[in-house]
């Protein structure tokens, strides 16, 4: 069944929505979209003035992913326009939106408006198909900022969430060496289950020079200042997780070692592909009756 979406700001995996939603029939009203003008000559997608117009037809709002960067405005690369936090929620007249990574702020002043929120960053086959392009786009940026070959390069993986178990995966079939590191017993007995090596983020310390590549998942500070003496000068250091990251990117510069703080990667590496998850877990929502049409 068809229906009128909003889409308001947003990234190129939200560009790339846009088209996937209007293929199926939907109607699509958009805004601070403007710079997207591949969508201007899509039939079914129109846009708006404003978020008032874009928004008083539409079932449903999409928002960015991420919704916002700084907790103040929400994302609009695709625009010139700064849209607050505040005037999104003012203006929109739908009281069902989908977004991601959605800051606890804004669940609040939507709770006021007796609104339905969902975050799809917290949906689960979402999170666990997203893993597939930060993997690739990892495996990308330690081929193109290293000298040595993924083959037989020995790799430490830290933390053995989604991510790091789809990248151990990915780069175990590239003939790496992997040893993954993790705090909970349980979380290492995984590990030697799924045949990595496995060694104690509380015993980091010495053993940190055998690394070729060292790739961070876990969002807070693992490779301290303490911790980064003992890493290689040409070990190559990779940081997935968001703020505030894990590993301490100031003693790692003054240390002039290469480190890469790669956020959002399947936005970057796979915008197509993320759409088609975005969309996919859009119905399921919706399927589930989460969100009213």
């Amino acid at each position: 069944m068809s229906t009128n979406f909003a889409i308001i700001g947003g990234d190129l995996r939200i560009w790339e929505l846009a088209k996937l939603l209007a293929k199926d029939g939907n109607t699509i009203y958009t805004y601070a979209l403007e710079k997207a003008e591949e969508l201007k000559n899509i039939p079914n997608i129109f846009f708006c003035k404003n978020i008032n117009e874009a928004t008083q037809n539409a079932k449903i709002v999409i928002g960015p992913i991420p919704f916002s960067s700084d907790g103040k405005n929400i994302n609009t690369p695709f625009s010139e326009k700064t849209i607050s936090i505040q005037q999104f929620i003012n203006e929109t007249h739908s009281n069902q939106l989908i977004a991601g990574s959605i800051p606890q702020e804004t669940y609040n002043l939507y709770k006021i408006k007796n609104s339905k929120i969902i975050d799809i960053m917290n949906r689960e086959e979402l999170a666990v198909l997203n893993t597939i392009s930060t993997a690739e786009g990892t495996i990308e940026i330690a081929i193109a900022n290293t000298n040595k070959t993924i083959h037989g390069s020995n790799i430490l993986i830290l933390g053995f969430g989604r991510v790091a178990k789809t990248l151990a995966n990915k780069m175990t079939s590239l003939s790496a060496n992997i040893t993954c590191s993790a705090r909970k017993n349980e979380d290492l007995a995984w590990i030697k289950a799924y045949g990595y090596k496995s060694t104690s983020i509380n015993e980091l310390g010495e053993n940190l020079s055998q690394y070729d590549i060292i790739i961070n998942t876990v969002p807070y500070l693992i490779l301290t200042k303490q911790n980064l003496q003992y890493v290689k000068k040409d070990c190559l250091l990779i940081d997935l997780a968001s703020k505030p990251g894990g590993i301490d990117r100031q003693e790692a510069k003054e240390r002039n070692l290469k480190f890469i703080w790669a956020l959002a990667l399947p936005g970057k590496v796979a915008p197509v592909t993320t759409a088609e998850f975005i969309k996919d877990t859009i119905y399921n929502i919706l399927k589930e009756g989460l969100i009213c049409l």
